[in-house]
């Protein structure tokens, strides 16, 4: 060994890190505040096929994700509505953020083959991702509004409520185009007071005002912004539904999903729905 590698080696070895003034005793442990006792026992698995777990936790973990997009989606909505647009750029940057994580589990999930997951598949019943009422509100707050999807969840009564009263409230897309008629956009009363549960049409009106602002950036940046953000966020939502679909049909190929749905051909139906249509159209007009 050379005097230089001997000199780092000795460098090395003398790291101490005993004397850290680690607190080894406290009134709330890294544990107890993340409740992590009762979140490291949620995960059960139903059979004894050692690739349920990852079906498991992946499926835990997007929950998990789904709740902060809510968190910061609802949060970013008030910011809107306020007309206070700085901290609702923040909140839709990080949703975004977190959609790419939500869109990587896949990658994760993928790792399991057809026959991993046909060892357990019979085990979840009618159990099934189309049945989770965190996607649904997301889609709903988003303007996805569909009233047969909370169907799904009428045998539960709080989540079922709960949906109801979201499918009746006005989208974050909604509440933007309220914040453009208050901001002097000509937005036409049909699309300001409306039936919130009813799916949001197009509108040549909306989209002319997206178009000034798209032709006008220096002048409405504030809302130009506002629109990449959304369009942001619908653009990595389609990343998140191909992905799944390819997901599927690379798992279980074209048969019927465990929630009754058609599977990959229900999966490849809903890519052609849209959040924020003018949003989309404008760019061939601008």
């Amino acid at each position: 060994m050379s005097d230089g590698c001997r000199a780092q080696a000795a460098d090395r070895q003398q790291v101490n890190l005993d004397d850290e003034k680690v607190h080894w005793d406290q009134n709330m442990s890294y544990g107890q505040y993340l409740a992590l006792e009762p979140l490291l026992a949620c995960q059960n698995p139903v059979s004894d096929q050692h690739d349920e777990m990852l079906f498991i936790v992946i499926h835990q973990a997007s929950e998990l994700w789904m709740k902060l997009c809510l968190h910061e989606a609802y949060g970013a909505a008030k910011h809107i509505r306020e007309d206070n647009l700085r901290p609702a750029f923040k909140m839709l940057s990080r949703v975004a953020r977190i959609q790419e994580q939500l869109i990587n589990a896949w990658e994760v999930l993928v790792t399991m083959t057809p026959a991993d997951y046909a060892s357990f598949r019979d085990d979840l019943g009618q159990s099934s991702g189309f049945q989770s009422y965190q996607y649904r509100e997301l889609e709903f707050l988003l303007g996805n509004k569909n009233a047969r999807m909370i169907e799904a969840h009428r045998a539960h009564a709080q989540h079922y409520a709960h949906l109801q009263a979201v499918l009746k409230a006005p989208s974050l897309y909604d509440i933007t185009l309220a914040l453009l008629q208050k901001r002097g956009f000509d937005i036409p009363a049909s699309h300001l007071q409306r039936d919130w549960s009813e799916p949001y049409s197009a509108c040549p009106q909306v989209e002319a005002a997206w178009s000034e602002i798209y032709r006008n950036t220096s002048k409405y940046w504030d809302l130009y912004e506002l629109a990449e953000k959304l369009v942001d966020m619908e653009y990595n939502f389609q990343k998140w539904r191909f992905s799944h679909m390819k997901t599927v049909e690379r798992i279980i190929g074209y048969r019927h999903g465990t929630g009754g749905t058609a599977g990959v051909k229900y999966l490849v139906k809903a890519l052609d729905l849209q959040f924020f249509p003018e949003l989309w159209s404008v760019r061939t007009s601008v």
